[in-house]
């Protein structure tokens, strides 16, 4: 198993996440052209070359969903039940194809679960950087963890 057991994880802990991923603008049009999103600062180079950017965005939906997923294999993989909510959801920098994303991860909460005994609720901080080390995104994310004893 990958992932960690909710008894594995302590407040302060974190996690530097080794895999990264260069963005690309095929991402970026398919991921806009899958969530019915036709802002034309996602898929119009056009359009966007009028903008303040000149040239399109990276969707933030998809930056904010590749940050935690990057973090997955490290942390939640296999040992998860359900993510419970998500929150302080910023985007801090702009995020264009071309782009590497890496993830970093914080424990900030640690508890038991009051309604399952197999599970515990661990509050993480993902920070998702650009290759420049600027930061592009951040969230709180709460997930029900299995607890390894009662997987024993």
């Amino acid at each position: 198993m990958a992932g960690l057991w909710f008894e594995e994880f302590s407040v302060d802990q974190v996690f530097e996440h080794e895999i990264r991923r260069t963005v690309t603008e095929a991402d970026n049009v398919w991921f806009s052209s899958a969530t019915y999103n036709p802002a034309a600062i996602h898929i119009d180079a056009e359009y966007c070359k009028g903008t303040e950017f000149g040239k399109p965005l990276m969707n933030s939906v998809f930056s904010l969903g590749l940050v935690i997923g990057l973090s997955v294999q490290d942390t939640t993989l296999g040992t998860t039940v359900a993510n419970l909510g998500m929150t302080d959801v910023r985007f801090s920098n702009p995020v264009f194809a071309g782009d590497t994303l890496r993830s970093r991860t914080t424990v900030l909460e640690v508890r038991a679960s009051k309604s399952r005994p197999n599970a515990g609720i661990v509050t993480f901080l993902h920070q998702g950087l650009n290759q420049a080390g600027q930061e592009v995104v951040t969230c709180k994310r709460q997930a029900l963890m299995l607890r390894k004893s009662e997987v024993a």
